[in-house]
Protein backbone atom coordinates (compact mmCIF):
# COMPACT_ATOMS: atom_id res chain seq x y z
CA UNK A 1 0.00 0.00 0.00
CA UNK A 2 2.86 2.31 0.80
CA UNK A 3 4.21 1.68 -2.71
CA UNK A 4 0.86 2.58 -4.26
CA UNK A 5 0.79 5.99 -2.56
CA UNK A 6 4.45 6.61 -3.39
CA UNK A 7 3.89 6.03 -7.09
CA UNK A 8 0.83 8.32 -7.07
CA UNK A 9 2.82 11.00 -5.24
CA UNK A 10 5.68 10.63 -7.71
CA UNK A 11 3.36 10.90 -10.71
CA UNK A 12 1.67 13.95 -9.17
CA UNK A 13 5.05 15.65 -8.65
CA UNK A 14 6.11 14.89 -12.23
CA UNK A 15 2.81 16.25 -13.54
CA UNK A 16 3.12 19.42 -11.47
CA UNK A 17 6.71 19.92 -12.61
CA UNK A 18 5.62 19.49 -16.24
CA UNK A 19 2.91 22.13 -15.85
CA UNK A 20 5.30 24.57 -14.18
CA UNK A 21 7.84 24.25 -16.97
CA UNK A 22 6.17 26.24 -19.71
CA UNK A 23 7.74 28.32 -22.46
CA UNK A 24 7.19 32.03 -22.79
CA UNK A 25 6.27 33.32 -26.20
CA UNK A 26 8.27 36.34 -27.39
CA UNK A 27 6.18 38.95 -29.16
CA UNK A 28 9.00 40.68 -31.01
CA UNK A 29 12.24 39.52 -32.55
CA UNK A 30 15.14 39.34 -30.14
CA UNK A 31 17.66 40.93 -32.54
CA UNK A 32 16.98 44.60 -33.24
CA UNK A 33 18.47 44.76 -36.72
CA UNK A 34 17.32 46.98 -39.56
CA UNK A 35 17.78 45.98 -43.18
CA UNK A 36 20.21 48.25 -44.99
CA UNK A 37 18.50 50.62 -47.41
CA UNK A 38 21.33 50.26 -49.93
CA UNK A 39 23.86 47.81 -51.34
CA UNK A 40 27.48 48.96 -51.07
CA UNK A 41 30.23 47.22 -53.05
CA UNK A 42 33.88 48.04 -52.44
CA UNK A 43 36.72 47.56 -54.94
CA UNK A 44 40.39 47.91 -54.12
CA UNK A 45 41.75 46.04 -51.13
CA UNK A 46 45.48 45.38 -51.60
CA UNK A 47 48.22 47.86 -52.56
CA UNK A 48 52.00 47.91 -52.39
CA UNK A 49 53.73 50.11 -49.82
CA UNK A 50 54.95 52.44 -52.60
CA UNK A 51 51.60 53.09 -54.29
CA UNK A 52 48.67 55.16 -52.98
CA UNK A 53 45.57 53.48 -51.61
CA UNK A 54 42.77 53.88 -54.15
CA UNK A 55 39.43 52.45 -52.98
CA UNK A 56 36.16 52.70 -54.91
CA UNK A 57 32.74 52.17 -53.35
CA UNK A 58 29.58 51.87 -55.44
CA UNK A 59 26.23 52.49 -53.78
CA UNK A 60 23.02 50.99 -55.17
CA UNK A 61 19.39 51.30 -54.19
CA UNK A 62 17.63 47.95 -54.39
CA UNK A 63 14.38 48.04 -56.37
CA UNK A 64 12.38 45.06 -55.10
CA UNK A 65 9.22 45.76 -57.09
CA UNK A 66 9.95 42.82 -59.41
CA UNK A 67 10.77 40.39 -56.60
CA UNK A 68 7.92 38.00 -57.39
CA UNK A 69 8.56 38.05 -61.16
CA UNK A 70 11.41 35.66 -61.99
CA UNK A 71 12.10 37.51 -65.25
CA UNK A 72 12.70 40.81 -63.40
CA UNK A 73 13.97 40.05 -59.88
CA UNK A 74 15.68 42.67 -57.72
CA UNK A 75 17.18 45.57 -59.66
CA UNK A 76 20.22 47.54 -58.46
CA UNK A 77 19.94 51.24 -59.28
CA UNK A 78 23.07 53.41 -58.77
CA UNK A 79 22.45 56.21 -56.28
CA UNK A 80 23.79 59.55 -57.50
CA UNK A 81 24.37 62.70 -55.39
CA UNK A 82 24.43 60.76 -52.11
CA UNK A 83 26.67 62.18 -49.35
CA UNK A 84 29.20 59.61 -48.08
CA UNK A 85 31.62 59.92 -45.17
CA UNK A 86 34.78 57.82 -45.25
CA UNK A 87 36.04 57.16 -41.73
CA UNK A 88 39.14 55.69 -40.11
CA UNK A 89 38.79 54.90 -36.39
CA UNK A 90 35.81 57.29 -36.04
CA UNK A 91 37.83 60.09 -37.68
CA UNK A 92 36.50 61.42 -40.98
CA UNK A 93 38.98 60.95 -43.82
CA UNK A 94 36.80 62.46 -46.53
CA UNK A 95 33.32 63.78 -47.26
CA UNK A 96 32.39 62.61 -50.75
CA UNK A 97 29.34 62.60 -53.02
CA UNK A 98 28.44 59.75 -55.36
CA UNK A 99 28.63 60.40 -59.10
CA UNK A 100 25.99 59.43 -61.71
CA UNK A 101 27.15 55.80 -61.52
CA UNK A 102 26.83 55.73 -57.73
CA UNK A 103 30.61 55.67 -57.21
CA UNK A 104 32.91 57.41 -54.74
CA UNK A 105 36.69 57.10 -54.98
CA UNK A 106 39.07 57.81 -52.13
CA UNK A 107 42.80 58.07 -52.72
CA UNK A 108 45.11 58.34 -49.70
CA UNK A 109 48.70 57.55 -48.85
CA UNK A 110 49.53 54.90 -46.27
CA UNK A 111 50.75 57.59 -43.87
CA UNK A 112 47.36 59.36 -44.13
CA UNK A 113 45.82 56.03 -43.11
CA UNK A 114 48.04 55.82 -40.02
CA UNK A 115 50.84 53.62 -41.36
CA UNK A 116 54.04 55.69 -41.46
CA UNK A 117 56.14 52.64 -42.42
CA UNK A 118 53.80 50.17 -44.17
CA UNK A 119 54.95 46.55 -44.28
CA UNK A 120 53.48 43.61 -46.16
CA UNK A 121 50.51 42.24 -44.25
CA UNK A 122 49.58 45.50 -42.47
CA UNK A 123 45.85 46.25 -42.69
CA UNK A 124 43.69 49.32 -42.16
CA UNK A 125 39.93 49.27 -41.59
CA UNK A 126 37.91 52.08 -43.13
CA UNK A 127 34.16 52.70 -43.25
CA UNK A 128 31.84 54.17 -45.85
CA UNK A 129 28.82 55.75 -44.09
CA UNK A 130 25.76 57.61 -45.24
CA UNK A 131 22.00 57.86 -44.97
CA UNK A 132 19.29 57.04 -47.51
CA UNK A 133 15.54 57.54 -47.00
CA UNK A 134 16.12 58.32 -43.34
CA UNK A 135 18.03 55.10 -42.64
CA UNK A 136 21.74 55.27 -41.80
CA UNK A 137 24.16 52.66 -43.16
CA UNK A 138 27.83 51.79 -42.78
CA UNK A 139 29.97 49.49 -44.92
CA UNK A 140 33.32 48.43 -43.45
CA UNK A 141 36.25 47.79 -45.80
CA UNK A 142 39.79 46.56 -45.20
CA UNK A 143 42.84 47.59 -47.19
CA UNK A 144 46.08 45.66 -46.94
CA UNK A 145 49.71 46.26 -47.83
CA UNK A 146 50.93 43.72 -50.41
Amino acid sequence: MKLKYSSKLFLSLVGAAFLLMSCEKEDAMVVDRVISPVLVTVAGSAFTAAEPVNVTATIYELDKSGLLDHTVGIDSIPLSNLAIKVKLNATTLADLTTDQKGKVIITKTWSELGLAAPKAGNTVNIEFSGSHKGQAFTKPARVQVK
